[in-house]
């Protein structure tokens, strides 16, 4: 069936009419990269944070045996300064953390509207400040959020934008995302130290417009992804992607050349766009101004990927919800 890697079609025989192809996204998710890299056992589950990063790593686990797209992320370095207190306002649940920011450390605060769990019995939670970290025990239960969930979840005023480095799929039977372990990755996060690093994992949804009815005409995930892979990496990394080898850059012009006579693949629209994305999808690079909806078409041209911003009128806002 469509979208099993182990069913791909052969590239032969071509599709009988042109499909167009439009990518939106379907779910995405942030992940912390910093957490995971270092080595060393994770702290035990008992432990609330220990629980939080053995969750972390579980649910990346899940996804190096899928096709996904990641992007790598740089956003500016916060962290929770454990050596001041929080304060709480008067007659509410609006709880200010001390922060500092950046790799000089500027002393700051944010702060964060809760709500008293369902399950929860202390109608104000007990706080605890580490670092990356913050613990709220509300009697029966424990929540943990690491500084960056703060920033992401609440309304924090807090923003800035996410910086796109570096495009790849997740697919990866060593899991070397999800043990912190990538190397390319991990070549980024060093020379990323001033600031903190992120995978974004987004699953996509590509709808094909075409005449062409034959089961065998309609591309597997695995091509779809590749596709759509090869567009965002022009779109974000521009025409000589400097972290890409000419053997790597090669094989993709070829393997997108082979695809685009095979499928007819006229055209690909890529909308990045979705109704509840929050200030983490504020997203640029060095070839891609800030903008939290970037919507781009893509055409091949001998392999080579040619791409084209489009207005944001161009189509709808889609929601998750829908």
């Amino acid at each position: 069936m469509p979208g099993d890697d182990l069913t791909e079609q052969s590239l032969i025989p071509r599709s009988s009419a042109p499909q167009i192809w439009t990518a939106t996204i379907a779910e995405p998710k942030f992940y912390w990269y910093d957490l995971l890299v270092g080595g060393g056992p994770l702290p035990d589950f008992r432990d609330p944070i220990g629980r939080y990063l053995r969750r972390l790593q579980f649910a990346l686990d899940g996804t190096m045996e899928k096709r996904l797209i990641y992007m790598v992320i740089s956003r500016p370095r916060v962290r929770i300064d454990p050596k001041r207190q929080v304060s709480w306002g008067f007659f509410s649940l609006k709880l200010t953390v001390p922060v500092l920011i950046g790799p000089e450390e500027k002393k700051s605060t944010i702060s964060v509207d809760l709500e008293v769990p369902f399950e929860a019995t202390y109608k104000k939670p007990l706080v605890t400040l580490e670092e990356r970290f913050i613990t709220l025990n509300w009697g029966s239960m424990i929540e943990t959020y690491s500084i960056h969930d703060l920033i992401q979840h609440f309304d924090t005023g807090l923003k800035a934008p996410s910086k796109v480095l570096y495009i790849g799929q997740t697919r990866d039977p060593a899991a070397r995302l999800a043990k912190g372990s990538h190397p390319i990755v991990n070549s980024l996060h060093d020379a990323n130290y001033e600031n903190d690093t992120f995978i974004l994992i987004t699953r996509f949804k590509v709808a094909v417009d075409t005449e062409a009815r034959d089961m065998s005409e309609e591309a597997s995930v695995r091509t779809q992804m590749d596709v759509l892979e090869a567009a965002l990496i022009r779109y974000f990394e521009g025409p000589s992607p400097r972290l890409r080898s000419d053997v790597e850059v090669g094989v993709r012009r070829e393997r997108m050349e082979n695809l685009q006579d095979t499928y007819y693949i006229e055209r690909v629209t890529v909308d990045l766009g979705f109704k509840q994305a929050d200030s983490f999808f504020d997203l640029q690079s060095d070839h891609a101004g800030k903008s939290r909806r970037h919507l781009f078409e893509c055409v091949f041209d001998n392999g080579h990927a040619v791409v084209k911003r489009l207005s944001e009128s161009a189509r709808p806002l889609i929601s998750l919800d829908s």
